[in-house]
């Protein structure tokens, strides 16, 4: 699928995987495992910031776990609206952008975060834009944390692909997360898979 047929079906979604639908699933095993690893790994008032919040069942679980300076992209402008209807605090609160993370990550400044995170997000990103994922290291100060499919779910990440075509409408690319960030310069900090992705904690020289 070309990389801007991709952007048009994610800023165009409605129904299944689209912000309303995660709204009504709220947080789940991701948002408490977020949440225990910032709470141990990140410093008090940290400048929190998730690619690909939609409508912010994540981030509105970090703020219930007191933390409050956060921030978020994503590329469907319908993310705010439920946002609004679903979790009024943090969209009165929090600081949201609008736009692909290809265009909006490149006008942040270097170390502007001391947390960035993605949840099931930066595996949609496809090869031609890896780029993106050095720029993320550029722009946090501190933690870089993924949860994304690898493979734990028994229909998906097989050793034999590279992508898959989720329910026939979009890509998802497996990655070696630990080598990419690794080869970044990033330290792995903490891996812990869940029943549905794993989350690795990355850390900043």
């Amino acid at each position: 699928m070309d990389p801007d047929e991709t952007h048009r079906s994610w800023a165009e979604r409605s129904g299944q995987y689209s912000p309303a639908y995660y709204a009504e699933i709220g947080p789940n095993e991701v948002s408490e495992t977020l949440a225990s690893v910032l709470s141990y790994y990140a410093e008090e008032g940290a400048e929190i910031l998730e690619i690909g919040c939609s409508s912010g069942r994540h981030l509105a679980h970090l703020r219930r776990e007191g933390f409050e300076n956060l921030t978020g992209i994503d590329i469907n402008d319908d993310s705010f609206a439920v946002m609004r209807e679903h979790y009024p605090t943090l969209a009165e609160t929090g600081t949201f952008h609008t736009g692909a993370i290809e265009d909006l990550v490149p006008e942040f400044a270097a170390d502007e975060f001391d947390v960035v995170y993605s949840v099931e997000t930066l595996q949609h990103i496809p090869p031609e834009n890896e780029w993106v994922f050095e720029d993320l290291t550029r722009i946090t100060s501190d933690l870089l944390v993924t949860a994304e499919n690898e493979g734990n779910s028994p229909r998906r990440g097989r050793e034999d692909q590279s992508v898959a075509k989720v329910d026939d409408d979009f890509p998802l690319y497996f990655r070696a997360w630990k080598e990419v960030f690794t080869d970044l310069g990033l330290a792995q900090l903490l891996c812990e898979p869940t029943d549905r992705d794993t989350v690795r904690v990355f850390r900043t020289p």
